[in-house]
């Protein structure tokens, strides 16, 4: 790209050393939240809420726990007028929830929003006035005095007006596009502004500085809230507050960083929805909070109906990948990845009292609603054994050994790969089925007839090739008998490898499941698995799919030398 000469770094570095944020490890308690997705999120939207859909939107917030709630600009807006107005009229602002409303600094937009205010409980007016360097010479052409004359006017506007109208109200001011302005400016005008108010222990205010573009990394962001954190008067009288956008992609790590510099509440919205690339989105910021094992103060336990709702109101679709509530954000389709998830949870089942480390889960999909089956191991052509084994376990009762694993996760891949496509559970259930399960070609199973003698005598019961014959075998056990006849009569010879058996609970029945694996004279092993309310059947079962197994593949071998 050849015109990057014509881009320059438009922030400002504090005038002293303020990395103090460096030394802390991670965040030790939730921010106070204040969502602004009735605000900056419907502004952004291609088309607005309705009226009933901010409704609707407004309970969603509450519900998902959130304490402040910026509802709009009523003085710029009807519909955010009529909106605030049936909020306050309608009674429907519980009464642990502040309502946030914006305000330029102009003295008909303070008065207008006042009005609007009338019969409210409790509210934060926000104030602000554009600060930047680029704003400033751009837009707004006035000096530095200008514009801090312009903030202590909305200042004293909002005393004034606050004294007329009744109600609880908390002063905001921002200096937006606080990214962009020089800090000894940035700051002198915040404690001009603090200097009208006068904040107590009992009238906090809060200052408010968004990086309303992102301009710098992470760390530069937050040695500036740092830099205004310590220099800012009327500190402990002061709630500091920070509003990133998401401009350079990293709104997230703005937010925590600046949190860790000396911030204390944050500004955002759900799934960060907001002009450009959005503002920071406040579900990734809690739940990275909960993966730390803080208490985000926010619920999320059902974190899908909440996507659900959201892209429903706001026309707006959450990307597959995005943390946490994307659709594929917990799945695994890589072989290595779900086998160490795989036994990551077998691991955990033998522990008592663990904290969560399962590999490659930052938190337990269950926790915010989502479920494992579906959701964490999905098959396609790049699966491998752990993870098709576990979702026939999980879903279908079948715990393989771990050869057949293998040896399935292999067939199932071949599938997936011939098809070009990722498998549903059923289709893997079908594989399996098919493939390995009470297998009744070219010899059918019929029944077997017992005398235990010295060693067990046994007539075993099979069709082949449209004629029912009566096979006899002596073994040192049931299952060996059955072996005996069946190498003897049809001229195989196989070893068995490995045998498995367990019960396989099936709604209101149990039935039981046995796998063997024989190995031939090649060394090639075949799998079978029987399935029977009777677990010696079930055992002769699976070692008649085993057995057919290898009398198709030598069959085959046949056909194609004589060929």
């Amino acid at each position: 790209m050849e015109k990057f000469e014509k881009y320059s770094r438009s922030y400002f570095i504090p005038p002293v050393k303020s990395m103090k944020w460096m030394e802390k490890e991670y965040i030790t308690e939730a921010p106070l939240w204040c969502s602004v997705d009735l605000r900056d999120g419907n502004q952004a939207l291609v088309v607005p809420l309705t009226l009933e859909e901010k409704l609707e939107y407004f309970q969603l917030l509450v519900k998902i726990g959130f304490k402040e709630i910026e509802v709009g600009f009523p003085a710029a807006s009807e519909t955010e007028y009529t909106f605030l107005r049936t909020l306050i009229e309608q009674n429907l602002i519980p009464d642990d929830v502040t309502i946030q409303v914006l305000t330029q600094s102009r003295d008909h937009i303070i008065k207008k929003t006042f009005e609007s205010l009338q019969g409210v409980k409790k509210a934060v007016v926000h104030l602000y006035n554009s600060t930047s360097v680029a704003q400033r010479e751009q837009v707004f052409r006035k000096s530095k005095e200008e514009i801090v004359d312009i903030a202590v006017t909305g200042a004293k506007l909002l005393q004034k007006y606050a004294a007329e109208t009744e109600g609880e109200f908390v002063f905001q001011y921002s200096p937006e596009s606080f990214t962009g302005t020089e800090m000894e400016f940035a700051l002198d005008i915040c404690n001009r502004v603090l200097d009208v108010w006068q904040p107590t222990a009992e009238n906090q205010v809060i200052i408010n500085l968004p990086a309303t573009v992102s301009h710098s990394m992470p760390h530069v962001y937050a040695s500036q809230i740092e830099y205004i954190s310590d220099h800012l008067s009327y500190r402990d009288n002061v709630i500091l507050s920070i509003h990133p956008h998401n401009d350079r992609g990293s709104g997230i790590a703005d937010a925590e960083l600046a949190v860790l510099a000396g911030g204390q509440r944050i500004e955002g919205t759900l799934f960060g929805n907001g002009e450009r690339t959005g503002n920071v989105d406040i579900v990734t910021l809690a739940l990275n909070l909960y993966s730390h094992g803080v208490d985000p103060k926010l619920h999320f336990e059902n974190v899908i109906e909440i996507m659900e709702t959201y892209e429903r109101l706001t026309k707006m679709k959450v990307h597959e990948r995005h943390p946490y509530a994307g659709k594929l954000v917990f799945t695994a389709f890589s072989g290595s990845h779900q086998d160490a998830i795989t036994k990551g949870f077998k691991w955990r089942e033998e522990k008592e009292n663990v904290a969560w480390n399962v590999p490659y889960l930052v938190i337990d999909p269950k926790d915010i609603g989502r479920e494992y089956e579906g959701d964490i191991i999905r098959i396609n052509s790049q699966s491998g054994k752990g993870g098709i084994g576990y979702l026939l376990e999980q879903q279908y009762g079948f715990d393989l050994p771990p050869k057949m694993r293998e040896h399935f996760g292999y067939a199932v891949k071949n599938v997936s790969d011939h098809e070009n496509k990722e498998l549903m559970p059923i289709e893997i259930y079908d594989i399996f089925i098919n493939g390995y399960v009470n297998i009744a070609d070219p010899i059918q199973f019929i029944q077997s007839k017992s005398a235990k003698n010295e060693n067990y005598d046994t007539i075993v019961s099979v069709k082949y090739e449209g004629s029912q014959l009566e096979i006899p075998g002596v073994g040192n056990g049931r299952l060996d008998a059955v072996s005996n006849a069946l190498q003897t009569k049809f001229g195989i010879e196989f070893a068995d490898l490995e045998y498995k058996q367990h019960a396989q609970e099936m709604g209101s029945k149990s039935n039981a499941v046995s796998y063997i694996g024989i190995k031939d004279q090649n060394g090639t092993v075949h799998w079978g698995c029987g399935i029977d309310t009777d677990i010696m059947t079930s055992s002769i079962r699976a070692l008649f799919s085993a057995v057919n197994a290898l009398m198709k593949r030598n069959r085959k071998m046949e056909a194609i030398a004589h060929k």
